[in-house]
């Protein structure tokens, strides 16, 4: 074998060497550097769980280095209520005319603490977290933010102890005072604009529930101060600038009001959809279902920390499934609302699912996370909202309909007998007034038997709507087209009209009825016969003008004939 062949069998074994066994990446190096922020921390540290949180700093950077590990790239730790995390950081030499701070991007994090070591051997602690009131924190902070003690000559050296019963998922990071500040600008000014716009919500729904009396806009307008008060509480503006002093509330807050906000979301959305008038037993779970969270919130308040999200992630989870599945139910029951809550609930419903797994350590802290349900709702609200003014609309509509069913034919829309005498007074007056000639017609359809026995009785059930649909549009928009019968109508037609229009005025109704109708055979013709009298020159009696023209109509049964009758008729056939 030669010395060629032998060294490529051996480039080749290192080759496969280097693919099964790949060299570790070198751990990170921190930088505090102000032109490169916010500064990770990601695997320069080192960590450790504990099973007993009340071991002293000192101890603990007594313990072998076995005894630690690098710290986690995405910052999710193993931690378990009564036990703390410690991490170990040593910060390089950096200058020191820059103010560097420890930021944990956690508002919820129950407690931390950073011991810094000074030069004689001393450790030095700082206190944040939720367990800590506000105002006693080292810098006071929507999250917590800890003071670094830099140096330019010699490295600093920190531990960091962490207690946080849903265990910790949050990036550790370095940022110095200037960029603090604009980072902190930005955020408040997008927390402002939505924290206005909740308000702002909130007030539209306490007026329109008082204007309009709807108990879905009470519940609107509930719901949005709700969701305001919980973003506080969730994002740290609460502990930082309502309760600074309360860290009881504070470490409460969270879950509590969103507990409340999701029963208000709750009843919203049964309102919306009108699940009370649907089913009874369906509006009963509703509501205690939201007794039920109601009951819960209260045990929050009285609750430790470790079992307050395993208390209260059931009820978070389970009132968004029950929301969806109403709207869904409503909506294959023809509500076209409940489709439309459906889909203007999905950003929140996404967004509300990273953030509970974000909080129960499922996934890192992140800006998406943190501030995704804020952005949903500035989708959700002006949805719902909408969905809300479309209801209303749609019951002043059904209300207006409602009223009007005492003066209207509700199988074909026209109007009915009293609304066509009155309509017919209306007209008499006006025509002596202005000494013009209108027309009143009545019409009946004389042949519906015959179409019964050629064609079945199921083919003329909708005679009355297909002849009122030829007599609108034989109608002007200023005429009256009216039901006084169940084959009887009647048409009002309005001045001032020649002798020649009204002469027009009947064959040209026969001549439009006689018309193919659609979707009915060529044979399927509607014969009627029509009344007709001017006024005020045939009378100006309503009751007696119409008993006229009854009787030529009820005197011509047995003619076949004629089609078009006038008051003359009725005088002719009279005796002597």
């Amino acid at each position: 074998m030669t010395l060629q062949v032998r060294w490529w069998r051996w480039l080749q074994v290192l080759g496969l060497w280097a693919l099964l066994c790949p060299i570790a990446p070198a751990r990170t190096v921190l930088d505090l550097d102000a032109a490169r922020q916010p500064a990770q921390l990601s695997d320069w540290g080192d960590y450790l769980i504990d099973n007993s949180p009340q071991h002293p700093p000192e101890d603990i950077a007594q313990l072998p280095e076995t005894s630690w590990n690098p710290t986690l790239l995405k910052g999710i730790y193993p931690l378990k209520p009564g036990q703390a995390l410690w991490i170990r950081i040593v910060v390089p030499p950096a200058p020191d005319q820059e103010r560097w701070y420890l930021e944990i991007p956690y508002p919820a994090l129950d407690h931390a603490s950073l011991y810094t070591l000074d030069l004689a051997g001393q450790w030095s602690e700082q206190a944040t977290g939720d367990l800590v009131a506000n105002r006693a924190w080292p810098r006071p902070h929507r999250h917590p933010v800890l003071p670094l003690a830099v140096n330019a000559e010699v490295p600093t050296r920190y531990l960091l102890r962490i207690e946080n019963a849903q265990g910790f998922s949050a990036p550790l990071r370095f940022v110095n005072e200037s960029h603090l500040l604009a980072s902190e600008q930005t955020v408040s000014v997008a927390l402002g604009v939505y924290f206005g716009m909740a308000l702002l919500a909130g007030l539209a729904g306490l007026v329109g529930a008082l204007a309009l009396r709807d108990l879905a806009y009470l519940y609107f307008g509930a719901t949005s101060l709700l969701m305001g008060l919980t973003q506080i509480a969730w994002t740290g503006v609460g502990g930082l600038q309502l309760w600074p002093a309360l860290p009881f509330w504070a470490d409460r807050a969270p879950t509590v009001l969103a507990c409340w906000t999701f029963v208000a979301m709750l009843l919203l959305d049964a309102a919306v959809v009108s699940v009370s008038q649907r089913s009874r037993y369906l509006h009963a779970f509703v509501w205690v279902l939201a007794a039920a969270g109601a009951a819960l919130a209260v045990a929050l308040l009285l609750t430790p920390s470790a079992m307050r999200f395993a208390l209260a992630l059931p009820f978070l989870i389970t009132v968004p499934l029950v929301i969806a599945g109403l709207n869904v139910w409503a909506w294959r029951r023809g509500d076209r609302f409940g489709l439309w809550m459906t889909l203007a609930g999905l950003p929140f419903a996404l967004a509300l699912g990273l953030a509970v797994m974000r909080y129960a350590g499922w996934v890192p802290a992140s800006t998406i996370t943190e501030y995704g349900i804020l952005m949903s709702l500035g989708l959700v609200k002006p949805a719902v909202f909408a969905v809300l003014l479309a209801r209303s609309q749609a019951r002043r509509e059904n209300q207006l309909r409602i009223r009007g069913l005492d003066r209207l034919d509700p199988a074909t829309g026209l109007i009915n007998a009293q609304t066509f005498s009155e309509r017919m007074a209306h007209m008499i007056a006006r025509a002596r007034r202005l000494r013009m000639q209108c027309a009143v017609m009545l019409i009946d359809v004389v042949n519906a038997e015959q179409l019964g026995r050629d064609f079945g009785s199921r083919s003329g059930e909708d005679l009355p709507v297909l002849v009122a649909g030829r007599l609108l549009e034989t109608a002007r928009d200023i005429d009256s087209v009216a039901r006084l019968g169940s084959l009887r109508f009647g048409m009002l037609v309005e001045g001032p009209l020649t002798p020649q229009d009204a002469a027009a005025l009947a064959p040209r109704v026969i001549a439009r009825c006689l018309m193919p109708y659609r979707n009915k055979p060529a044979e399927w013709v509607v014969k009627v016969r029509v009344a007709r009298a001017l006024v005020p020159m045939d009378g100006d009696d309503t009751t007696k003008l119409l008993g006229e023209l009854d009787s030529l109509l009820a005197a011509s049964l047995g003619d076949g004939k004629r089609a078009i009758l006038t008051p003359r008729d009725l005088l002719r056939n009279r005796p002597g």
